[in-house]
């Protein structure tokens, strides 16, 4: 098997940027969902902007310039009701590592999992908000720590499988592997793994311009090619390139954004706009969510230690499971 694409999506929600090599940490990929925008309610609580919820996010395009900002761009569609003198017409630039001395600090919940971070400020939250036509905040993570929950969590190796070393420092340091696999905003893991074999099994149920379903609507972060479509279902482990290992845990749980046509900012017309109810059929195969069907998995770094990754590097299934992982992230 080999590495055939790989996503990163600095802030979240918005369309990812494809990469041909990416540094692997305990948070996933450097840079990823490090970011995020909130809609602010009338009564000034703020509500998590997703995709399945906010469709438009999908107009909005990011990339890296040169390790130093996210550049965004937001493309108003011809059949926008707003006019387009309303919009920004010049593109965004967020710096990738902002100074947060000073910024005002915020208490958010994504999936029942909360950290204190940072609003950017109005500079930020203004151009986005014109682009939505109403009020949103943009946030960063900073030093913010959302906790992992339910058995999504690898278990921590034993004292004995991690080297006397490494369990002196354990306790001295008062350190373990909780305390270094916490979330940005990303949903319930650092990395998603997806497959192309899976992928072309989607296609062949869409008659309709099939290759409107590209991999970058399931919103992956590593995407593979060398087995057959679903086996993924089963992998616990892969080991990449003969060394790094990726732990797979838990089962991703599809919703609505997959319906999402990325040229309007709306659920997508004809077949391409019924992915979702295509893959019920035979996909709600998590007895833990019955009632959503499963397209890859989810997964974490075996250690600490980062690696690096690149398109072409091989993969190997070093563990399999017997039976699929089951659902169980708390009010999820």
């Amino acid at each position: 098997m080999k590495i055939t694409r790989l996503y990163v999506y600095p802030i979240k929600a918005l369309r990812g940027i494809e990469l041909k090599r990416a540094d692997l940490g305990a948070q996933g990929i450097r840079h990823d969902r490090r970011f995020m925008l909130f809609r602010v309610l009338e009564n000034g609580d703020l509500k998590k902007m997703q995709l399945s919820e906010v469709p438009e996010c999908a107009l909005f395009e990011q990339e890296i310039a040169g390790d130093e900002s996210i550049v965004v761009r937001f493309h108003r569609p011809a059949s926008s009701p707003r006019p387009a003198d309303r919009v920004p017409q010049t593109p965004l630039s967020v710096p990738l590592y902002p100074e947060t001395e000073g910024l005002e600090t915020v208490e958010i919940d994504l999936h029942g999992s909360s950290a204190r971070v940072y609003r950017m400020g109005d500079e930020y939250s203004s151009w986005f908000s014109a682009c939505f036509g109403y009020e949103v905040v943009f946030v960063y993570i900073g030093d913010g720590r959302r906790p992992v929950l339910g058995s999504t969590l690898p278990p921590q190796p034993a004292p004995q499988q991690r080297g006397w070393l490494s369990g002196v420092t354990s306790y001295l340091t008062g350190t373990s592997q909780q305390d270094s696999t916490w979330l940005t905003f990303t949903d319930v893991a650092p990395l998603m793994v997806t497959t192309e074999a899976s992928l072309r099994n989607v296609r062949a149920r869409i008659s309709d311009s099939p290759e409107a379903v590209d991999m970058y609507k399931f919103r992956p972060n590593i995407v593979i090619d060398g087995e057959d479509e679903w086996a993924e279902d089963f992998w616990a482990e892969l080991t990449v390139n003969g060394g790094d290992r990726l732990l797979l845990t838990a089962n991703c749980l599809r919703c609505t954004s997959l319906n999402v046509d990325y040229d309007t900012g709306r659920p997508a017309a004809g077949e391409v706009g019924t992915v979702l109810k295509k893959l019920m059929k035979d996909r709600r195969v998590d007895k833990g969510h019955k009632w959503s069907p499963v397209f890859g998995r989810y997964a974490f770094l075996a250690d600490e230690r980062g690696f690096e990754v690149s398109v072409g590097d091989a993969v190997d299934v070093t563990g399999r499971l017997k039976e699929r992982t089951t659902w169980d992230w708390p009010g999820l």
